[in-house]
């Protein structure tokens, strides 16, 4: 592996750190925000809490747009302006409706950093090493919670009442550095020679990722790949591009079906519905779980491939899962239904975790890789907003459809796992080992079979 596509890789990866810091950063100030300026429950969830998330979702259909106008890199340069102007401005807001603006504002570069950055890391990557690579982003995600976790617990009596602010507000220290980390990185050569044309400046740069020797031989890829669609149209709806489209709509779709947000969102009410003695605790086994075996994964993907691992996870959930749900129904103990939540989120790290930015981020021809990134990370999102808003439906204590039986959610959860892995024994094609123009001539082909 080439030092400098590891290094520029990591740079770009650190957008995944923000994302995670600030998904969670913001349980820190949901109380004192509340107390603070009085908001009434539907306010405080409408938008205090769930601005960030639908912020999230426009970030995430849109930022394909600028990547394929301005550029993979410019386009990341100013999702850590956003993520910058979120922490700063949601530290000093004066008002709640000034807060949730900021926190909007964080939710698009979350979103939009969901599509460009693993698009990037793939497009700079060799074929042997994509799969690790892009995986750095699920990495950071997962690490960039736990510091989230900690600088919470840190900062929690530093300045009072403004405790909060500070929460917040930390935020803008690595947001700053990654946008002048950022700075140092190459613009991705498939967008150089499909967007502008510059075989000279992308042969440069396939020089650094790629042997000396090999990076012509890329380059008349690349060129012979886009001669491959050019004919096709540009639009990622064309029929040409179907197969794909079902592929990413499939993956997303499943990741969340997992019922992994739903988790990792309502742990400490799950846990303590459960009758688990400390659920902030037990919150932070699941934290350690994801990390450690985020980390396996990343070890994983390039040696056992997407399809392989998505199929271990795949049983992992519906065993995991299934005990979960019969754990509630019988009221099993505490210490069961512990052991199998974790076990269901080393499951994930494993599998949908490790696999599902990669993925998304190499199945497009380059032609069309921005906006289909677009239409994969869109699709999680657009899931994983209607999971977490339609959960205290489902689950309130008072008025919830399932308050006496939560088992039902997770006996679902672990239905929807049955379908996932039938896709992926029967559908989802491995795309380990190919190059990007290699899967682009691959997938293309298949789908007009």
């Amino acid at each position: 592996m080439k030092n400098k596509t590891l290094f520029w890789s990591i740079t770009v990866a650190v957008a995944g750190f923000l994302f995670g810091f600030d998904t969670v950063v913001i349980s820190g100030a949901n109380e004192p925000i509340k107390a603070l300026w009085n908001t009434s429950p539907l306010f405080h969830g409408t938008f205090i809490m769930s601005m960030a998330l639908w912020g999230t979702v426009i970030g995430a259909l849109l930022g394909g747009i600028p990547a394929d106008k301005f550029g993979r890199k410019k386009t990341l340069f100013w999702i850590g302006v956003l993520f910058l102007i979120s922490a700063l401005g949601s530290a000093m807001a004066a008002d709640k409706y000034s807060f949730s603006l900021f926190r909007f504002i964080g939710g698009l570069a979350v979103g939009a950093s969901s599509v460009v950055a693993p698009m990037y890391i793939s497009e700079i990557s060799s074929a042997k090493n994509r799969g690790k690579l892009v995986a750095l982003y699920q990495f950071n995600i997962v690490f960039g919670i736990l510091v989230a976790y900690f600088s919470n617990l840190w900062l929690k009596g530093f300045d009072g009442a403004n405790d909060w602010r500070w929460m917040l507000g930390v935020e803008a220290i690595p947001a700053l550095v990654y946008c002048v980390m950022i700075l140092g990185v190459p613009r991705s050569p498939r967008w150089l020679v499909l967007k502008k044309g510059n075989e000279d400046e992308a042969l440069s740069v396939l020089k650094i990722t790629h042997d000396d020797t090999t990076a012509t031989t890329k380059l008349l890829e690349i060129k012979e790949e886009l001669n491959i669609v050019e004919k096709g149209s540009t639009s990622v709806f064309a029929k040409m591009y179907s197969f794909p489209l079902l592929l990413a709509f499939l993956v997303a779709f499943f990741n969340q079906l997992s019922g992994i947000n739903f988790l990792l969102y309502y742990a400490p009410e799950i846990f303590g519905r459960a009758g688990v003695e400390n659920p902030f605790l037990a919150s932070v086994y699941v934290g350690l779980a994801n990390l450690i075996f985020t980390i396996i994964g990343m070890s994983l993907i390039d040696k056992f491939g997407r399809r392989q691992l998505l199929i271990i996870g795949s049983i992992g959930y519906i065993i995991s899962l299934s005990v979960v749900a019969w754990a509630f129904k019988t009221d099993a103990g505490a210490g069961i239904l512990l052991t199998f939540i974790v076990t269901f989120v080393a499951a994930h790290a494993i599998g949908q975790g490790a696999i599902i930015w990669v993925f998304i981020s190499e199945i497009f021809p380059n032609k069309v890789r921005a906006m289909g990134n677009s239409f994969g990370c869109g699709t999680h999102w657009v899931f994983a907003a209607i999971i977490t808003l339609l959960t205290p439906v489902f689950l309130d204590e008072k008025s919830g459809i399932l308050k006496d039986a939560p088992w039902m959610i997770f006996a679902f959860f672990a239905g929807m796992m049955v379908l996932q892995l039938l896709f992926a024994l029967f559908v989802m094609p491995e795309t380990k080992g190919l190059s990007l123009e290699e899967l682009s001539k691959k997938l293309v082909k298949n789908e007009n079979k």
